[in-house]
């Protein structure tokens, strides 16, 4: 379920796209970013980063768009994002003790430093070419294919590399942290 609400502007985008065009496709996007924000602070009270960041790009990114009436901006916008994401796991591996992956994911899975240490590169590097990816398709494809690509192209390599790092994980998986036991 939260993966169909991280990518409900993705979604949007690809159905108004195909419905009405880049521009308005781009607007919608731009309302359902802040659609996603206000609804996860109503169930949560509080901001998800990844949201807020995606929400900022979208609003400077697509603003830029139908301002300018060009498309290159938002087709940029996934770039920024990954480049973002990669350099900011990298940047966390000399600037922190533990790096952004373990932060995430360390009271569900229990792993080695050094293992937290090479998936956090990793999805560093992995976020940075898939943001070279996205610039090689909106140069050397239609709109058309980029969307299409934006969807189901990044959607996939994600998931296979998601996949690629859990059985890598289930490698080197140490026993469960033991927990506090509750009173009855």
């Amino acid at each position: 379920m939260k993966f169909l609400f991280d990518y409900f502007p993705i979604i949007c985008f690809f159905v108004a796209y195909k419905l009405w065009g880049i521009y308005v496709a781009t607007a919608v996007t731009m309302a359902t970013s802040f659609i996603q924000i206000c609804v996860f602070w109503l169930c949560y009270r509080r901001f998800e980063k990844l949201h807020i960041i995606t929400f900022v790009m979208v609003m400077l990114l697509g603003g830029s768009t139908l301002i300018f009436h060009k498309d290159i901006f938002i087709k940029w916008k996934p770039t920024i994002v990954y480049w973002a994401f990669g350099l900011t796991l990298l940047g966390s591996q000399i600037f922190s003790k533990k790096t952004i992956m373990q932060h995430m994911l360390d009271e569900k899975v229990s792993l080695p430093v050094l293992i937290w240490r090479r998936l956090n590169i990793s999805w560093g590097i992995f976020f940075l070419v898939l943001g070279f990816i996205n610039v090689y398709v909106i140069y050397n494809f239609s709109t058309n294919a980029w969307v299409n690509f934006k969807l189901f192209g990044t959607l996939g390599i994600i998931m296979v590399f998601a996949v690629a790092q859990s059985l890598y994980m289930s490698k080197y998986m140490q026993a469960d942290k033991e927990l506090p036991k509750k009173k009855d």
